[in-house]
């Protein structure tokens, strides 16, 4: 156990890390998320206000939808990341566990004086993540059948039933690890009901879960390309130079899209790349030399990715540094380390594959 953005959070559980990393990509990991934040906005005028605050487009959501996205400084810079739900007459908004009340301030900020209403839920509110292989068989056993006919970015309300009791959730076909799943939401009363009965519904119907931790979490999603708030993006970074580009439309208003678009125009000063490092394990703020021999950049996350079995890192590197296959070096330890600039992600995400 560990502190993260204010809670006391499980690192790894007794299996560890490496393990729980392979449980997941081999069947059931269950991840308590709860530290995520949800918001509910609502009323009228939402729909233009959240077109408005968020980088993806949204307005061509159908009920029930979802989409990830990014939430801007006025000067381009990445606030957070989020995951974005149509419902129903509302939008849910789901935000980083470290950015919540900032996030929340934010949306209050850029509201219009009336009409919209911001309700952050968090509290009341829990979150956890079914991801892997047999995810979806484990949650049909939950619902009924309901959660594999759901296709990817989509949601549902649905009754989850664990040894006669009844919990009603909200379902995202979503997910952070690069593999097939669900995210559930639902009243935080019901949180140990709905964990242990995961756990004993897999039990009774042969399917390999268990509870995966932090440290899993991160590589999981390392080796699948998903940025983590504080390192791949952050309020000192810019979607161009993330290579999240892609997450902007910029056929739509939205707040920071003026620097944005010159930053794109310009070209960057930096660029997000992978590197698969010989020699050593790579970690966040060691410094990556160019082919000259000069500083290049600096690495953000570094790790052992088990499913691969590579010690690999994401960094910001010199724009001329950044085409795949160049070579460059990685300071371990005061000694330079052979890193070589590889096509994230290193591992395609399910969804990916399947599309």
């Amino acid at each position: 156990m560990a502190p993260f953005a204010g809670y006391d959070m499980p690192i790894s559980y007794p299996s560890g890390s490496v393990e729980e990393h392979k449980l997941c990509r081999r069947s059931v990991g269950l991840f308590d998320i709860d530290h995520m934040g949800q918001v509910e906005v609502s009323g009228p005028g939402a729909d233009a206000f959240v077109s408005g605050l968020v980088t993806a487009p949204v307005l061509d959501m159908a009920d029930n939808d979802a989409r990830y996205s990014l939430l801007l400084s006025g000067d381009g810079l990445v606030l957070d990341d989020l995951f974005i739900y149509r419902l129903p007459g509302k939008w849910w908004i789901v935000v980083n566990a470290s950015n919540r009340h900032v996030d929340v301030a934010w949306m209050k900020k850029h509201a219009p004086a009336s009409g919209v209403k911001i309700d952050d839920l968090s509290d009341s509110v829990y979150m956890i993540a079914v991801q892997g292989p047999n995810a979806c068989r484990l949650m049909d056993l939950a619902s009924g059948g309901k959660v594999s006919p759901m296709t990817r970015f989509t949601s549902a309300e649905l009754a989850l039933t664990f040894g006669g009791r009844s919990v009603k959730a909200l379902v995202g076909r979503t997910g952070y690890t690069g593999e097939d799943g669900v995210e559930l939401f639902f009243p935080a009363a019901d949180a140990e009901a709905v964990w242990q009965g995961l756990l004993d519904l897999a039990a009774s119907h042969g399917i390999e879960a268990g509870p995966v931790g932090l440290g899993a979490r991160d590589s999981l999603r390392f080796e699948a390309g998903m940025p983590l708030h504080g390192h791949e993006i952050s309020p000192s970074i810019n979607p161009v130079e993330a290579g999240f580009k892609w997450a902007c439309d910029f056929s739509k208003d939205f707040v920071g899209k003026a620097a944005v678009e010159a930053v794109a125009a310009a070209g960057p000063s930096r660029k997000l790349v992978g590197l698969e490092v010989t020699g050593g394990v790579p970690r966040e703020g060691y410094v990556v030399l160019g082919p000259d021999g000069k500083e290049s950049g600096v690495c953000v996350a570094g790790m052992f990715c088990p499913s691969v079995g590579k010690y690999a890192a994401n960094a910001f590197v010199s724009p001329e540094h950044a085409k795949t296959g160049t070579v460059l070096k990685v300071l371990i330890r005061d000694k330079e380390k052979d890193a070589v600039v590889v096509k994230r992600p290193l591992y395609v995400p399910v969804y990916r594959r399947q599309a």
